[in-house]
């Protein structure tokens, strides 16, 4: 009998070493590298490969919110599926564990011999489910998978022993609170379990990054006191930012807990958009910065002041962000012939995707030499050297600097806002205007009307009396014409009255 149960041990732990990387194949289909032992972000690139978020058109908090939801939910769907896989498979291949998850962790679930301590003292068996410290994530999952069959093995072999181990006292001790310096080593790599990895994603994270370190002590322990002591600390928007910042660092780790602190209502603060006369002065300023300048020793930057020019000069006629001009722009569109338009083809990997933009004043394509071969050659000059998120932020630092460098007295976003507000004078429907400039009514509305300013006003309120006045005007003439009309035909009338006597 010992011998036959021997055979049976060992035909299962031969199933167990066979199926055991057949069964995390399955689940885990390998990527398209040679090396079959690719690296985590591999793998969660290929989970996203064939997945692309619905456009929003939100590009506030808001809306990057909805993105970052829609990718998680994806996540999700994946993850719950090749759940289900894993245990069809371990059942498969008769391995007594099942994998379960509850809230953030997974557990193992099996008969095993009593715990000890059990004082179910009518059983010699009974269902546990084991917490190891497993994730419920993908790449817990994968470690989930291997820890079953090796718990199979042992219940297959009758060798099950509780140990620290199984009793979950190794978990227990990992569990001790980190600071925020020891969670930030691994931010990236936890925030991108759940994330597609893209140049907008990574910008975002990049600013999570930034907002943390230059905030939080790195030595503060990461406990729900800390944050708010530190968070409280602030008012207005920084506040605001290092609560929206912090939420997602709490989130991405799982730390149990949510910030009790509440926003301040900031009241923004005031801004002169620059009508057209001077955003037309403005552009000049460029060349004579490049004829009043020392002379300089660098090739590269003699002439890359016309490359900054023409950026000036489309963020003014088509209210771009800046990002939207060094994201894999569509040169060969933009100079098509067939583009008659004139349109701006936006990349897909930018704040609210991809979307093409009709000029909001179409003469000063020409009046600004916007389609000049020779900024444009710089422009593709820089882009092809983009190897990061960072080199595109100081790509974005720069206009600012060179807005400063050359006497412009306005910021490079005050041109997008312009658009806004010129856009609701010109009379264009403001869903069109929003579809344009990338962002929801909502958005589009708060912002014209936050920095209309009173000018702004005067000629909206010239305007509509303009046309009254032109409508009055029109009105009194057709009015003056039906009583000619009614004259005339009075005289007709007369006339053949007379001519019948």
């Amino acid at each position: 009998m010992s011998g036959q149960n021997q055979n049976q041990d060992d035909r299962v732990g031969a199933a167990s070493r066979r199926h055991r990387q057949n069964l995390i194949s399955e689940t885990y289909p390998p990527s398209t590298d040679e090396d079959a032992n690719a690296d985590s972000r591999d793998f969660f690139a290929d989970i996203f490969a064939d997945f692309e978020p619905q456009n929003t058109t939100d590009g506030s908090y808001r809306g990057t919110m909805a993105k970052i939801k829609a990718t998680e939910l994806h996540y999700q769907e994946v993850f719950e599926q090749k759940l289900v896989e894993a245990n069809t498979n371990l059942k498969r291949d008769r391995i007594r564990v099942s994998i379960k998850q509850t809230g953030n962790s997974l557990q193992l679930r099996a008969t095993l011999p009593l715990k000890p301590g059990d004082c179910s003292l009518s059983k010699e068996k009974k269902q546990y489910d084991l917490s190891l410290g497993i994730p419920a994530n993908l790449e817990g999952l994968k470690t989930a998978i291997e820890e079953s069959y090796e718990l199979g093995k042992l219940i297959a072999r009758h060798t099950f022993e509780w140990n620290e181990k199984y009793l979950g006292i190794k978990s227990r001790e990992k569990q001790e609170i980190k600071t925020i310096g020891e969670l930030l080593d691994t931010f990236d790599e936890k925030y991108y379990q759940t994330r597609q990895k893209t140049i907008t994603s990574q910008n975002t994270f990049a600013n999570y990054i930034s907002v943390i370190k230059r905030n939080f002590p790195l030595t503060t322990l990461s406990t729900k006191s800390h944050f708010e002591e530190i968070i409280n600390s602030f008012q207005g928007n920084k506040k605001n930012e290092l609560i929206a910042v912090t939420s997602i660092f709490i989130k991405t780790f799982k730390l149990g807990f949510i910030l009790d602190v509440t926003r301040d209502h900031v009241t923004p603060a005031h801004r002169e958009i620059p009508d057209n006369d001077k955003i037309v002065s403005s552009f000049d300023l460029f060349e004579k910065f490049a004829l009043n300048r020392k002379n300089t020793n660098i090739t590269d930057e003699i002439d890359t002041w016309e490359m900054w020019r023409w950026v000036y000069g489309m963020l003014a006629t088509f209210g771009l962000r800046p990002r939207e001009l060094f994201v894999e722009p569509d040169i060969n569109w933009w100079m098509c012939p067939q583009n008659i338009d004139h349109t701006w083809k936006v990349n897909k990997n930018t704040k609210t995707g991809y979307r093409e933009v009709i000029p909001f004043v179409p003469e000063w394509i020409e009046l600004f030499d916007l389609q000049n071969l020779k900024p444009l050659n710089i422009l593709e000059k820089k882009v092809t050297k983009i190897a990061s998120v960072q080199n595109i932020n100081w790509m974005r630092r720069d206009i600012s600097r060179w807005f400063r460098k050359v006497g412009i007295e306005f910021q490079p976003y005050d041109l997008r806002h312009a658009c806004a507000i010129r856009a609701h004078l010109q009379g264009i429907p403001i869903k069109a205007a929003a579809d344009n400039l990338g962002h929801t009514v909502d958005e589009h509305t708060k912002t014209y009307q936050r920095w209309f300013g009173i000018e702004n006003r005067k000629k909206a309120f010239g305007e509509v009396i303009s046309q009254k006045s032109l409508i009055e005007l029109q009105k009194n003439e057709i009015l003056a014409l039906r009583m000619e009309n009614e004259r005339l035909r009075l005289e007709v009338e007369k006339l053949k009255f007379s001519e019948n006597i």
